[in-house]
């Protein structure tokens, strides 16, 4: 996924010192871009793109990171004082992410040797300075970083925001397709498609389930019994109350219906979908003429969140684009990323906790074991029946999960810490499942996530924080609201206020 990508480096100078200073300048930026690229730290390469040097320079370089697909954001270092005033027209072309680099070539001040010349050419302090002035008189949203180039902490910021700018490109390759609508008068996941576009870039469309049924016809038996032998491979066959051959039977359609969507999905060029238990095509299952899925596709719900395909659950199409986002940030990080829904509440003296779960999608990317394939009745929609699932129960630990709401003048996305805790056994609640806490605490944390309108889905991860959804945030021009474990109720009110007078106001100034 990052291999496609690139940052790129535009360190500012000026040509007030001469041509040699310029020389000295260029060197040390190529030393320092191959330092970040060979750390480790950084997942997406920086690509070093020479000095500014004039306005017209600058100018240059934006516009062809516009234009370049591989591109996806500009890291700027004031190496020397770089007139802002150059840099005006650049950053009016920008439409790339920005990453302004409060950094210096050498790390300490050489103190015996300290003279004129190293002091003009080295001064980081002021050019950055400058730098940021014009950014902030011009009101250009940027992640500013400030550390020593070479420290892991610095190096750190620069990843969560390159990532976060990896979502940001993606997110605007993203189609979604809804097989059927969001459930009916469920207004959380429905909202503004034309503006979701617009703002974040994210194309949703519907397509129709009868559609979806041509593929799943063509479905061979060969092609069915090679994705079930996958599974035996990958999964631990439990065969319970269903029986045998209700098992394979249920096991073999649920494969069925991964081909078909898996089909569908690279023909339409989409990387996100949504079901709805309510429109799974044909009517009557006892007709002789039935076509239709025989149970909600699930498993293949399940599997294709695994691989980054985004999903939300009954229409739910903004989980299901920022579960893909979520995904493209998190990769090549340890503990995965799912779908969950809040089920459920265990209201304990000593720890309230939150029950995760869904009917059955949820990404065995978070399983703390391998995931058990099993089949049980499902007395939901308008299938009820016997239906395939992964099982299990997620990882423990430090997580974040986050979600968009449309607050009909603006998108919101709201994070909100958490931590998975162990759960007690429940034999009978067949499906994948999460127990947590919200931080600061159960009350305040479940509180002031419904104080900011959150919703019963959600994108969640154990790597992500909440610091990668404030950077993709800013980068899509959106509001970002964050609940933590200095989180208070009357503070988080208070933020909410001042941020409806904000948005109200830049609205009527547009």
């Amino acid at each position: 996924m990052f291999d496609n990508y690139e940052i790129w480096w535009v360190t500012g100078a000026q040509l007030l010192y001469g041509g040699d200073a310029v020389v000295q300048v260029d060197g040390h930026s190529k030393q320092m871009v191959a330092g970040l690229n060979e750390s480790g730290n950084i997942p997406v390469k920086i690509v070093y793109k020479g000095t500014a040097n004039s306005s017209k320079e600058v100018e240059e370089v934006m516009l062809a990171a516009n234009n370049d697909s591989k591109c996806i954001g500009i890291i700027t270092w004031m190496h020397t004082f770089s007139p802002a005033k150059m840099w005006i027209k650049g950053l009016q072309s920008l439409k790339k992410p920005l990453l302004h680099f409060h950094t210096q070539f050498n790390q300490e001040i050489p103190w015996s040797t300290m003279d004129m010349d190293f002091m003009n050419l080295n001064q980081s302090a002021h050019g950055d300075i400058e730098f940021g002035h014009i950014c902030t008189r011009m009101r250009i949203p940027r992640k500013v970083v400030v550390g020593y180039w070479k420290s892991a902490e610095a190096q750190k910021q620069i990843a969560v925001w390159a990532r976060a700018a990896a979502g940001r490109a993606d997110a605007h390759d993203v189609r979604c397709l809804m097989f059927g609508m969001n459930m009916n008068n469920v207004a959380v996941t429905d909202g503004d498609r034309v503006e979701f576009e617009q703002r974040l870039g994210y194309h949703v469309d519907y397509y129709p389930v009868s559609s979806l049924m041509d593929y799943f016809r063509k479905v061979t038996d060969a092609e069915t019994d090679a994705l079930v032998e996958e599974y035996k491979k990958l999964y631990t066959i439990k065969i319970d109350e269903s029986g045998e051959q209700v098992y394979w039977e249920k096991v073999r359609n649920s494969a069925k219906a991964e081909i078909a969507i898996r089909r569908v999905l690279k023909d339409e060029g989409a990387t996100a979908f949504t079901t709805n238990f309510d429109d799974l095509g044909g009517a009557d299952i006892d007709a002789p003429d039935f076509l239709g899925f025989d149970q909600i596709p699930g498993l293949a719900s399940q599997r294709l969140m695994q691989e980054g395909i985004g999903f939300g659950a009954e229409g739910d199409w903004k989980t299901a684009c920022l579960y893909r986002t979520l995904w493209v940030m998190n990769q090549g990080l340890a503990k995965g990323c799912s779908f969950l829904e809040d089920y459920t509440l265990n209201f304990d003296a000593k720890q309230t906790s939150s029950l995760q779960s869904h009917m059955l999608e949820i990404c065995p990317l978070i399983a703390s074991d391998k995931p058990k394939l099993e089949v049980h009745f499902l007395g939901i929609g308008i299938r009820k029946q016997q239906t395939a699932r992964l099982v299990f129960t997620s990882k423990t630990g430090f997580g974040i999960k986050a979600t968009i709401v449309d607050l009909g003048n603006r998108f919101r996305l709201i994070t909100s810490e958490v931590d998975c805790i162990e759960p007690k056994p429940m034999p009978k609640l067949p499906v994948a499942s999460a127990l947590w806490v919200p931080q600061p605490s159960f009350e305040i944390g479940a509180g002031a996530w419904i104080l900011a309108g959150g919703t019963h889905h959600s994108a969640f991860s154990y790597d992500i924080t909440a610091e990668y959804w404030e950077d993709f945030a800013e980068m899509a021009g959106i509001e970002c609201i964050s609940i933590d474990k200095n989180t208070t109720i009357s503070g988080f009110k208070q933020q909410l206020r001042n941020n409806e007078v904000y948005y109200m106001l830049n609205k009527a100034l547009m």
